[in-house]
């Protein structure tokens, strides 16, 4: 072999074996910068893990960033930030660098969360799963013009009040700039459709959402808007659960709105559906 062969060769090698070779990062998880990085179109380092294959994400992130521009400390949230309830020791995560919750943890007034009641409690079931979803799926008869008439869903966080105290009423925060709230201006029926998939129940037990013994719930009634006395505590329930609506633009003109129940469905077990009556419901606790 001639010297200029082996150069050729040493130099594929090199190139091959070097460590510090650049490698393309993909992942199915959204997640955004903040405004102080700089986002270019180029290949992460091999060193730069992102969050979502992480295992332990707190952690090893704490570890690569300054918690003050990574993880909550302490303060008061900004408008837009996701958080996880006071109190149940798990750092808030900013959205700007998140898209999205990388866990969801939901406690009860003694600070554990609770196991589901027993199957056969079936309008404890149904408060249960009422009373811990932190949001829902609402479906309206739509007053767009290109499916007026038709069903049209979407989603809202709800809460039907603090953590220790479950009234069973789902609350919602309002804007009228939302399709939502059109067609309840037009029709003011509705259904909110709960998965216990929110939580971890189901995935601890290895239940595929669609499964029946992963309890379903679906509220329907009629949308109205919560008159004054009962604001204080439609307050109290949203803003405890999502602090951070409290800071959401009020140009948006949002305002309370509340579910006046007429039917409540449940499925949480193979053999069918089960019709709560309404009185039941509200008899019941989820604690």
């Amino acid at each position: 072999m001639n010297a200029m062969a082996r150069y050729f060769l040493l130099a594929l090698l090199a190139t091959v074996l070097s460590p510090g070779r650049s490698y393309t990062l993909r992942s199915a998880a959204s997640w955004v910068l903040s405004s102080n990085d700089v986002v270019e179109d180029a290949d992460l380092s091999e060193e730069v893990v992102a969050p979502a294959l992480l295992v332990d994400g707190a952690g090893l992130w704490k570890q690569a960033y300054p918690t003050s521009s990574v993880l909550g400390d302490g303060g008061v949230e900004s408008p837009g930030e996701l958080g996880t309830p006071e109190g149940d020791g798990v750092s808030q995560l900013s959205s700007s660098l998140f898209s999205y919750r990388l866990e969801k943890v939901k406690k009860s007034a003694s600070g554990a969360a609770p196991p589901p009641p027993p199957h056969q409690e079936t309008a404890r079931t149904a408060r249960y799963i009422a009373h811990y979803s932190d949001w829902g799926h609402v479906s309206t008869i739509s007053t767009q013009d290109k499916i007026k008439g038709l069903p049209f869903g979407n989603i809202f966080s709800v809460s039907d009040g603090p953590g220790d105290n479950s009234s069973g009423v789902i609350y919602f925060y309002m804007t009228p700039m939302d399709n939502t709230v059109i067609d309840l201006r037009s029709n003011p029926y509705a259904s909110i459709t709960f998965s216990e998939a929110e939580g971890e129940f189901c995935r601890q037990m290895v239940y595929d959402p669609e499964d029946p013994r992963c309890a379903r719930l679906a509220l329907t009634g009629k949308m109205v808007d919560v008159l004054q006395e009962e604001l204080g505590f439609a307050k109290e329930a949203m803003f405890s659960r999502h602090p951070a609506m409290a800071k959401w633009p009020v140009e948006h003109k949002w305002f309370f709105m509340k579910l006046e129940l007429i039917q409540v469905w449940l499925q949480n077990w193979v053999g069918g559906v089960k019709l709560i009556p309404i009185e039941d419901y509200y008899k019941a606790t989820p604690f």
